[in-house]
C-alpha cells in the first residue's frame, strides 16, 4: 500500500483482449498486458497488488460524476491534492519497480483509481509516455481528465528493451480492439515525444479510426536536435556510470528540475509564504537526481535515444497518411527539441485540403498548434499547463464522431473562467480582460417586472431559457464583462452566439486562433439556427447580436449604432422555445478606442487589401441577404488608445414568448415584435448614454481615487437611477 500526497493511487487492470480489452475488471484485480511471441496481446491476472506494486485502498463510484455539461451554472474546481515534488519522485519510485521488483517485464496499460470513472459516454483516452516510460505524464492532471475520458497509461519498464515497432503494434492493437467495440466514439491518443510518435504511427496505420490526437513535444524533430549528439557519447560511458555524468543538457531534458520548482510555487505567489515552498522545493532536487538514474540508467537511455532516432524516421516518411483530428502542442523553453518549428512542419507535411476537405476522402481534418512558450519538455507536469483546458479551449472534446458545441460542452470550472480572463489578442492589440473589467467599471443595470430600473442583476431571470438581445460595441469588447459579471452575480454561464471566424481553421498564418479559447471555454458557440435551437432547448441564457460583425467592426463615425438584418427569425425561434427576450444596451467603447483606420481605408492598400479578401473569404456569412449586414469584410480596425471610460449596461424589462408560438407563425406579427426588440435596445443605448453624463465617477482616474479610499473590493457609485 502506498500513500502519496495523503491520496492512495490504486491500479486497476484489462479484461482479456479477445473480449472487451478496456472494460475494467472488478477494482481489486489487476491485469499485466504484454506481447507474446504472436505479436498479439495477451493478459494475466494477480489479485490485491499491482503490477506496479501500488495497492488499491478504495472504492469509486462512477455514477457520482455528471458530465453533461447542459447546465448555465458554473461548474465546481476539482478538490485536488496539491502534491509537492517529493510526492511525485515518490510515486515515480514506485512505478519503477515491476511486479518482480526488478524493473522487468512487458509493457502495459494501468490506469490510476482517482481517474478511472467508468461511465459509457465516457471516450477513451491512451496517455504514450516519452523518454521516461514511465507512464505517469498526466498524474497531476487525472483527477480532471477522469471526468471526461476513461483514462489508461502505457507503462513500460525500465529494463524493457520492447522496439518502436512492437510497441506500436501493442498501441494498435488496443485501439482496433477499442474500436470494434465502440465505432461511434473517438479514441484519444496524448502522446509525449516518443510517445507522440507512436500516436502518429497508429494514426498513419489506421486511417479509418476516429482518431484524436494530442502531441506535446513529438520527437519526430529527433534529426534535428541536441540528443542525436549525446549517443556517440553513451557507447563509451561505462556500463555501471550513473545519470549524474551525464552532460547538464540531458539533466534539462529529463526533467527541468529548476522550472518545476519555480512553476510549483508561481502560482501560489504570496509574499509571506513564498520563500517556504520554494526552498522545500528546491531541497527536494537530491532526490530528483536519485530517482532520474533509476529511471533512465545508462543502457536505458542509451536505448531510448536509439528508439527515438527510429521513431522519428518511421513517423516522418508516414506523416502523408496521417486522417486524424491533431492538436499539436510545442514548448518554448525546451533546450534539445525545436518544438515551435517541428509543430509548424508537421502541419505543414499532412494531407493537403481543397475547400477545408481531404482529398478523395470525406473527412474534416483538423490540425491546430498551441505554443506553450514558457514550458519545457515535460509541459504536463508544470503548473501552468492545463490539458483539460486546453482540450476545452480548443474545442477537441466530443464523445462521438462529430463534435457538438451545445452536448458536449464541459462548463468552466470557477479556476478556468478566471483564467480565461487573462489576455486576448489580435494583431498589434494586446488586451487584458481582468484590466479590461477593471479599466471599464462596468455598471450593471436591469429593469424588474414592473418596469423598475434597479442597480445589479435583479431583473434577469435565473430560470432559461433565455435571450439576450443587444447591439456590439467595437471588436465586441463589452462581452466578456458582462458575461464575467453574470458569473459573478447570478451564477449564470452565458453562452454566446460568436462568428464562425472562432471556430473556422483558416488557412493563414496572421490569424493565431489560440487568442479565441477563452470564448470557447466560456461556452461560445458558432451563430447558427441549429446550435440556437439546441441552447434554449437546454434552458441556457443566450447571447445575440443580430448585427454581428458589422457592429464590432463599425466604420468612423458609427458608435452606438445598429446594423440589423430585416429577418426576424430568431423571435419564432424563441417563441418556439418559450424564451424570454431581454432587450440590452452598452455604451462605452468610444471612450476607449478611436477607429482612424477602418474597412474601406484599407481596402485601398494593396497589401492590406490582399490579406482581408482571402481572410473573408473564409469566414463570410449572411451571402443571401441585403443591406448592410451582407458581403461583409474581415479586417482589423486601425486603432487609437483613449483614456479608458466607462461601460454601462441596462437590460430591458423581460419579454416573454412562452404562449406566442402559434401567434409569431405569422410573419408580420413577428416581425413586429422583431421591430419591438431593436427598439427597446435602442432605448437602453439612449438611456445610458444620457445618463452618463451625470456620473460623477465616468473617468478612470475618479474610480481609481475612490477605489483607493474605499477599497478595491467595492462597487464604485454610479449616476442616480
Amino acid at each position: 500500500m502506498a500513500a502519496i500526497g495523503g491520496v492512495c493511487f490504486a491500479v486497476t487492470g484489462l479484461s482479456p483482449p479477445r473480449t472487451h480489452l478496456l472494460r475494467s475488471p472488478p477494482l481489486r484485480r489487476s491485469t499485466v498486458v504484454a506481447i507474446d511471441g504472436q505479436r498479439r496481446l495477451s493478459a494475466t491476472r494477480a489479485t490485491t497488488t499491482t503490477a506496479v506494486g501500488v495497492a488499491v485502498t478504495q472504492e469509486h463510484n462512477p455514477d457520482t460524476n455528471n458530465v453533461n455539461g447542459e447546465n448555465d451554472t458554473v461548474g465546481e474546481d476539482d478538490e485536488q491534492v496539491k502534491r509537492s515534488l517529493r510526492d511525485n519522485f515518490e510515486l515515480a519510485k514506485l512505478f519503477v519497480r515491476s511486479s518482480d521488483g526488478t524493473g522487468t517485464g512487458p509493457p502495459r496499460w494501468f490506469s490510476l483509481l482517482e481517474s478511472g470513472s467508468r461511465m459509457q459516454n465516457h471516450p477513451l483516452l491512451l496517455y504514450l509516455p516519452g523518454i521516461d516510460g514511465l507512464g505517469l505524464g498526466l498524474v497531476l492532471q487525472h483527477q480532471k481528465l477522469g471526468k471526461m475520458f476513461d483514462v489508461w497509461c502505457l507503462h513500460i519498464p525500465v529494463k524493457d528493451r520492447t522496439p518502436f515497432q512492437e510497441l506500436l503494434l501493442l498501441v494498435e492493437d488496443t485501439v482496433r480492439s477499442e474500436y470494434r467495440r465502440s465505432p461511434r466514439r473517438p479514441i484519444y491518443l496524448v502522446g509525449e515525444s516518443i510517445g507522440g510518435c507512436l500516436a502518429l504511427g497508429v494514426a498513419a496505420r489506421n486511417p479509418d479510426i476516429d482518431l484524436v490526437l494530442i502531441l506535446a513535444n513529438p520527437a519526430t524533430s529527433y534529426g534535428k536536435s541536441q540528443l542525436q549528439f549525446l549517443l556517440p557519447l553513451l557507447e563509451v560511458v561505462p556500463a555501471d556510470n550513473s545519470l549524474i555524468n551525464i552532460p547538464y543538457p540531458l539533466s534539462q531534458m529529463t526533467g527541468e528540475p529548476l522550472s518545476l520548482v519555480l512553476s510549483s510555487v508561481k502560482n501560489r505567489f504570496e509574499w509571506q509564504t513564498t520563500l517556504e515552498p520554494l526552498f522545500q522545493n528546491l531541497g527536494e532536487l537530491s532526490s530528483y537526481i536519485s530517482v532520474l538514474a533509476d529511471i533512465l540508467p545508462r543502457d536505458t537511455l542509451l536505448w531510448k535515444l536509439q528508439m527515438m532516432k527510429s521513431a522519428g524516421l518511421y513517423v516522418n516518411s508516414r506523416l502523408h497518411a496521417v486522417r486524424a483530428q491533431m492538436l499539436v502542442l510545442a514548448s518554448g523553453r525546451d533546450p534539445l527539441l525545436p518544438n515551435l518549428e517541428e509543430a509548424e512542419r508537421i502541419r505543414g507535411a499532412l494531407p493537403k485540403q481543397e475547400n477545408g476537405v481531404l482529398k478523395n476522402t470525406g473527412k474534416m481534418p483538423k490540425c491546430e498548434i498551441r505554443k506553450l512558450t514558457e514550458s519545457g519538455h515535460f509541459p504536463f507536469f508544470e503548473d501552468d499547463v492545463d490539458l483539460v483546458t486546453i482540450i476545452k479551449g480548443t474545442s477537441f472534446y466530443r464523445r462521438t464522431t462529430f463534435h457538438d458545441y451545445v452536448s458536449d460542452y464541459m462548463p468552466p470550472t470557477k479556476i478556468e473562467s478566471r483564467n480565461a480572463a487573462e489576455s486576448f489578442s489580435c494583431n498589434e492589440i494586446n488586451i487584458n480582460h481582468r484590466w479590461l473589467n477593471i479599466a471599464a467599471g462596468p455598471v450593471m443595470l436591469s429593469t424588474l417586472e414592473n418596469g423598475e430600473i434597479v442597480r445589479g442583476l435583479a431583473g434577469i431571470p435565473t430560470e432559461g431559457p433565455v435571450v439576450f438581445v443587444g447591439g456590439h460595441l467595437l471588436l465586441g469588447l463589452e462581452v466578456y464583462p458582462l458575461v464575467s459579471n453574470f458569473m459573478k452575480e447570478s451564477y449564470i454561464l452565458v453562452r454566446g452566439l460568436a462568428h464562425p471566424i472562432f471556430f473556422a481553421k483558416l488557412q493563414d498564418e496572421d490569424l493565431d486562433l489560440s487568442m479565441f479559447d477563452s470564448y470557447r471555454i466560456m461556452g461560445a458557440v458558432p451563430v447558427s439556427a441549429r446550435n440556437f435551437y439546441k441552447l434554449l432547448s437546454s434552458r441556457s441564457h443566450v447571447l445575440l447580436y443580430p448585427g454581428g460583425m458589422r457592429e464590432a467592426l463599425h466604420k468612423k463615425g458609427e458608435e452606438h449604432q445598429l446594423f440589423w438584418p430585416e429577418r426576424s427569425e430568431f423571435v419564432r425561434m424563441a417563441a418556439k422555445c418559450g424564451a424570454k427576450i431581454i432587450p440590452f444596451g452598452v455604451v462605452g467603447e468610444d471612450d476607449i478606442f478611436q477607429v482612424v483606420l477602418d474597412g474601406e481605408d484599407q481596402m485601398k492598400i494593396p497589401y492590406l487589401r490582399d490579406t482581408i479578401e482571402k481572410r473573408t473569404e473564409q469566414v463570410q456569412l449572411r451571402t443571401d441577404m441585403d443591406g448592410e449586414v451582407a458581403n461583409l469584410v474581415a479586417y482589423f480596425p486601425g486603432l487609437l488608445p483613449k483614456p479608458p471610460g466607462r461601460f454601462y449596461y441596462l437590460f430591458g424589462k423581460p419579454i416573454d414568448t412562452e404562449g406566442m408560438k402559434q401567434e409569431l407563425r405569422d410573419r408580420e406579427k413577428a416581425h413586429e415584435l422583431y421591430l419591438q426588440v431593436k427598439s427597446e435596445v435602442e432605448n437602453c443605448i439612449s438611456y445610458v448614454k444620457e445618463k452618463r453624463e451625470k456620473d460623477p465617477y465616468r473617468s478612470l482616474v475618479a474610480r481609481t481615487l475612490y477605489q483607493a479610499m474605499h477599497g478595491s473590493m467595492d462597487d464604485v457609485p454610479t449616476f442616480e437611477l
